[in-house]
């Protein structure tokens, strides 16, 4: 005996999304799906390459280590064997160049850099264990060396409402690449308190432990990108213009102002003539959607409004959802092109699966998908319900 469900005339859209950003992979509760306005970016087809400015604010080198950094959480902390890998070679290729000469004398590396990914975000310093691998908050790296009183401060942003961490050292320069530090003091400084409340370690006791050094491997002649390692064996990269994808991330990750976010993102890669889109293959995990209630979760699940959804070029569609304990929803069925942008989506072949068995659920899904954004990490749509959703790509393999 099968579970039966009938769902017709969905507007759905795709777009790529990382697991870890996902809101709940199950939601048991029954409600209503909130309609969202359609008049910002319905219609809008953008164009995966980036504009004349931002083609100038990175190299050809520089985009391949932000395009392996696109999609991994905790700035490191939850990448994958392949994920730390792409990245460690961009890494590489771009130690290997010509950046700018003795960068530790460069007015180049002064300012606030915001710390992109580490390869060791949960075993090096206090502030490293505690905050890094938390997207909810940003990270950043301020340089100041061309001063009577040369410092470089961690800083940890929780929120523009609650305040920021500000760890300090004292700094000095030892060679055009090295810089010499010591943790000196820190301090929590919060919107709501007229004070700051001391960070509780005490640098003084510490001796050594609160020295270290700090190489640039990498500084950009854009002044953009930065590639450092530590004392410690740490890897960093840091930014100080992020590339757009990483904007609309990160604002995703923080949960602010992320559809006005995702306006900008997509009047910023607007075609200037309508350029077709196509649906690329390939593992497609929901990084976030617009919908602040949902409806039962097998309905959101096949619907397509959860989990994973699985591409492949000979017009074949999968949605997949782990429930629990190893159960999952799986639910096949067909796409075909209707129109520039637009998929009609027939999903009709539904069951709970555990290991090797299978329940079938009666169930049909159509939906009429239309893209916004696509490139082979990212993509942005808008379907049921009007919600927008934007989604990540998990797979790893290359579309052009």
């Amino acid at each position: 005996m099968a579970l039966k469900f009938h769902i017709t005339n969905v507007n759905f859209h795709f777009c790529a999304c990382s697991s870890s950003f996902s809101r709940s992979t199950l939601a048991f509760s029954s409600s209503k799906l909130s309609n969202c306005s359609q008049n910002r970016t319905n219609g809008l087809v953008a164009q995966s390459s980036l504009t004349d400015q931002q083609q100038l604010a990175f190299t050809g080198e520089e985009n391949q280590l932000i395009d392996a950094l696109i999609g991994i959480q905790g700035r490191g902390r939850s990448a994958s064997a392949r994920q730390l890998n792409d990245v460690e070679s961009a890494v590489k290729v771009l130690e290997g160049l010509q950046g700018v000469p003795d960068p530790t004398g460069s007015s180049l590396i002064e300012g606030l850099w915001q710390l992109m990914f580490t390869t060791r975000p949960g075993t090096a310093s206090p502030i490293q264990r505690t905050f890094v691998g938390v997207d909810t908050f940003s990270v950043f790296q301020e340089i100041s060396l061309q001063t009577n009183d040369p410092r470089v401060s961690n800083i940890v942003k929780f929120s523009e409402a609650i305040g920021e961490l500000k760890v300090e050292a004292a700094a000095s320069i030892k060679d055009g690449k090295r810089i010499l530090f010591q943790f000196d003091k820190a301090a929590f400084s919060f919107k709501f308190l007229p004070f700051k409340f001391p960070y509780p370690v005490p640098f003084r006791l510490l001796g050594d432990e609160a020295k270290g050094w700090l190489d640039t491997t990498y500084l950009s002649p854009s002044g953009n990108l930065r590639i450092s390692r530590g004392n410690k064996g740490t890897t960093f990269v840091l930014q100080k213009k992020t590339e757009p994808r990483q904007t609309l991330l990160s604002a995703i990750s923080t949960g602010t102002q992320v559809e006005q976010a995702i306006n900008e993102f997509i009047s910023s890669n607007q075609s200037t003539a309508e350029e077709e889109r196509e649906l690329l293959e390939g593992e497609w995990q929901m990084l976030w959607s617009s919908q602040m209630e949902t409806d039962s979760w097998i309905e959101n699940a096949g619907n397509g409004l959860m989990g994973k959804q699985i591409v492949k070029k000979n017009g074949q569609m999968k949605f997949e959802v782990d429930i629990l304990l190893g159960f999952k929803f799986s639910m096949t069925g067909t796409y075909a092109k209707s129109s520039t942008n637009t998929y009609n989506v027939t999903m009709d072949d539904a069951a709970i699966i555990f290991g090797g068995f299978g329940y079938p659920i009666e169930m049909e899904t159509k939906i009429n998908l239309q893209l916004l954004y696509s490139d082979d990490k990212l993509r942005i749509s808008r379907g049921y319900n009007n919600i927008l959703f934007v989604h990540l790509r998990t797979d790893g393999s290359n579309q052009q």
